[in-house]
């Protein structure tokens, strides 16, 4: 299921983490050559981003929403 971008946060490790409309939270790595998203690695890069559309696939398995991480 399509859900949009609504704001960033950061694992323990320091990896980008979008936050979805729906309550989910995904990764977005910039891993070249398999995953590339450079915008991921500036502030302007996510916040252009915000409202774009990730295929959500804990929304299509039906997961609860992700508990927040600060």
């Amino acid at each position: 299921m399509q859900q949009p971008i609504t704001g960033y946060l950061q694992d323990e490790e320091n990896h980008w983490v979008a936050k979805l409309a729906c309550g989910h939270n995904q990764h977005v790595r910039h891993n070249p050559p398999l995953v590339y998203r450079p915008w991921v690695l500036t502030h302007e890069g996510r916040d252009e981003k915000i409202g774009v559309l990730l295929n959500c696939k804990k929304c299509d398995e039906g997961a609860p929403p992700d508990r927040v991480v600060r």
